[in-house]
């Protein structure tokens, strides 16, 4: 895990497309923007669990039809 110290404005890079950038710190807040191409899905952690999981299950219920 690389961790790192920005302060307000400034950027991380990810890669050529991604980029995060601080928006703001409140405290043990951080907000933050994430700039990434159309084509890379950008999900806060539990809803790309939530995804995960209905694709889990619609995969366990085709294998199920067949």
């Amino acid at each position: 895990m690389l961790v790192l110290s920005r302060a307000v404005g400034e950027l991380i890079s990810i890669g050529d497309d991604i980029s995060v950038r601080v928006l703001s710190v409140s405290g043990s807040t951080v907000r933050f923007g994430v700039e990434a191409p159309r084509h890379i899905d950008v999900h806060r952690f539990e809803i790309y669990e939530k995804i995960q999981r209905k694709k889990a299950h619609a995969a366990r219920k085709a294998c199920s039809v067949e």
